[in-house]
């Protein structure tokens, strides 16, 4: 099935949604105060002055504006007030833990995120989560503190050893997005070379010890403990892709029809699978 477009209108709340919520009140105060200056300017005398030319149309420029003084604002407070729903939902779901290694092992990817970003939030850091989930070396966070932007990767919290590939990745993506420090974490260890290289790139490693000070006190997900799904499927494998606990399937057509396989249950955002 086509994904539906969506409009322009939906997207500036989702962009506005996915920033901390005083950022989009902000946009929102500039939006009204550009865009009315603009609607109530008084253009007669200069076009007297034949000084506009005969290429704009300021009747629909102002009639444009006037309309999006109202609009633009309203999009941009609407998305503040998702980001604001979220923040609170993420804050009313949780509950105050001290993890071990095995307590992180048991948390899917977007659990380890929402804590992880929360530790980072009480930090001083505004977080954006990119909802990544895959296996790559990219941020899975974007941190921003006084103007710098920092990156976390969280993908492979699980291994109970990190080389020096995840940590050069890493640096490579902030590179590319003008980050100037990042974060890698794992509930287990650096090794030597990583930690090497992570000295002359401004990059802090966060083994499983550093990881459980950052995250003590902090609210995970209540769901962490009681999650239907995750006694459903004690025992089942993790995503190759996304890490999350997987889920009993039956192909229903094609040559594998009838086969039970290992599913991702945030099909169709993941596909990955195993056999069983």
């Amino acid at each position: 099935m086509a994904q539906r477009k969506h409009s322009p209108y939906e997207g500036v709340v989702e962009i506005a949604s996915k920033l901390p919520w005083w950022v989009g009140v902000v946009f929102a105060i500039a939006a009204y105060l550009g865009l009315h200056g603009l609607a109530t300017y008084d253009v007669t005398a200069v076009a007297q002055a034949g000084k506009l030319g005969g290429f704009v149309d300021w009747n629909l420029v102002q009639t444009l504006a006037g309309v999006g003084q109202y609009l633009v604002p309203f999009l941009f407070l609407a998305g503040a007030g998702l980001s604001a729903y979220g923040r609170s939902r993420r804050g009313a779901s949780h509950t105050t833990i001290g993890p071990g290694q095995g307590a992180f092992n048991a948390m899917s990817w977007h659990q380890f995120e929402a804590l992880v970003g929360e530790a980072f939030r009480r930090r001083g850091y505004s977080v954006i989560e990119t909802g990544g989930g895959g296996a790559g070396g990219g941020g899975d966070l974007v941190l921003k503190k006084a103007g710098a932007i920092f990156l976390v990767h969280c993908k492979q919290w699980r291994a109970p050893r990190v080389g020096v590939n995840a940590v050069r990745e890493l640096n490579g993506v902030m590179t590319a997005r003008g980050a100037i420090g990042g974060f890698a974490l794992t509930s287990g260890v650096f090794t030597d070379e990583a930690h090497a290289f992570a000295r002359d790139v401004n990059i802090e490693l966060m083994d499983g010890q550093a990881l459980r000070a950052l995250v003590r006190g902090v609210r995970a997900p209540a769901r962490f403990f009681r999650d239907p799904l995750s006694v459903m499927t004690t025992g089942a494998p993790f995503c190759p892709v996304c890490q999350t606990r997987m889920v009993m399937r039956k192909a229903k057509n094609g040559e594998h029809a009838g086969t039970k396989f290992w599913g991702c249950p945030r099909y169709p955002d993941c596909r990955g699978k195993r056999p069983v």
